[in-house]
């Protein structure tokens, strides 16, 4: 029993770090700055939180306790540094909050504050997974394709150029808007899709990370409602977040597309969706995230997979790729070529990408060329890339997925 209670507390623990922590940073930053030392002491404070809320309960107020917490390691922390904080000039300030600090919504300030321009876009991308979407190195590397070493650097030197930029967390103006938006964008984008197709664990889904990405999203889309590439990524994750409830069974297998009960799909996500793309498509340059929305929107109005336009797919996929080349998009337009010139023509596509090293490793690229493989009849080696595929996965769910089809096709 008692291991059973301590398990709980530790899901429980893992929810109110996913979901707390970056309100508590932000709020952090917002009043004292120094966000290397903040995430240190937040870092601190949950796990004063493991020692103390087993035993005394869990309080009432996880983000009022969190923050009053880690205010006071850092307030100790700051007050030990004499060669760099001057006593007499920041007594005043180095008092801990009794209550959670006010302002605006802190996680989207510690967004906005990870792209700030001093980093490259590639660092605030992988700073901002960290601090605002709770993902592991490892989580971040897979999103990138790169080695989790060069995700640990990334990081690290973020943190520093920070720091040597003397970044604060105040408000963030429109006027700064322009230059961390696009990060921002790409930021939410990755966290929503670590949530969609979690890269690691037994679960294929995590709901709360979906849903705090969508809040971020609508939230940068309020700051910049005329904005039609921000508008494209809300309805983008709208319209794949509409398809949540098909997507597993009941033992949490992943269903692929071409099998899901349409019924269960949320219509009102689905015209809340289109109803963002469609305006936003006509405002301006179309760029890669509305093109992905109007690729979502295609699937979403199918009446069932047979009915779906794939022409019109395919060139969406063709203009996504001018617009922002890349080898997921290649994938993506390689399997929808597939279906509209054969199975040949799209593994002429994907062929040339097992000719990087870094994509090989990649689960994706197996799973996709096996499907296309198994239709263009190849079966003997649409099993191979099947079972290559698995072994590389590291999602449980679509390794079962996976190996089930490598052994359908050996039976």
């Amino acid at each position: 029993m008692a291991g059973r209670r301590g398990a709980l507390m530790d899901r429980e623990l893992e929810d109110v770090w996913r979901r707390e922590s970056p309100h508590v940073l932000g709020a952090l930053v917002r009043r004292y700055g120094h966000f290397d030392a903040c995430e240190d002491a937040v870092q601190e404070a949950l796990l004063s939180a493991a020692v103390h809320w087993p035993r005394e309960g869990a309080p009432a107020n996880p983000r009022g306790w969190l923050i009053r917490a880690a205010s006071r390691r850092l307030v100790d922390a700051l007050r030990s540094d004499r060669a760099r904080f001057d006593r007499e000039t920041t007594a005043g300030l180095l008092e801990p909050s009794e209550a959670p600090v006010p302002g605006g919504d802190d996680s989207l300030h510690v967004l906005l504050l990870c792209c700030h321009p001093s980093l490259t876009p590639a660092s605030q991308v992988a700073l901002t997974l960290r601090a605002v979407g709770g993902l592991t190195t490892e989580q971040i590397a897979a999103a990138f394709l790169v080695p989790v070493a060069t995700t640990g650097q990334r990081v690290s030197r973020a943190k520093a150029r920070l720091a040597a930029a003397g970044a604060r967390l105040g408000d963030v103006t429109r006027a700064d808007l322009p230059a961390r938006v696009e990060s921002a964008r790409q930021v939410l984008y990755l966290i929503f899709n670590e949530g969609y197709a979690a890269t690691g664990g037994a679960e294929l889904l995590d709901v709360p990370l979906t849903a705090e990405a969508i809040r971020l999203a609508r939230e940068l889309h309020r700051r910049l409602p005329s904005d039609a590439e921000t508008a494209g990524l809300l309805a983008l994750m709208l319209l794949t977040e509409a398809r949540r409830a098909a997507r597993t069974d009941e033992r949490g297998d992943l269903v692929p597309l071409a099998d899901q009960d349409r019924s269960r799909w949320d219509r009102s996500l689905i015209a809340e969706g289109v109803r963002l793309v469609e305006a936003a498509l006509p405002s301006g340059p179309v760029g890669p995230f509305q093109l992905q929305a109007a690729i979502a929107a295609v699937h979403d109005e199918a009446a069932a997979y047979a009915d779906t336009d794939w022409p019109q797919i395919a060139e969406l996929y063709r203009m996504l790729e001018a617009a922002a080349p890349g080898p997921v998009v290649a994938m993506n337009r390689a399997v929808a070529v597939a279906i509209t010139e054969g199975p040949d023509a799209g593994l002429a596509m994907l062929d040339p990408l097992l000719d990087d090293p870094a994509l090989r490793r990649v689960h994706r690229l197996h799973a996709v060329r096996a499907h296309l493989l198994e239709q263009a009849g190849r079966l003997p080696e649409a099993r191979d890339a099947f079972g290559e595929a698995a072994r590389l996965a590291t999602s449980t769910p679509e390794q079962r997925y996976l190996r089930k089809k490598a052994a359908a096709i050996g039976t």
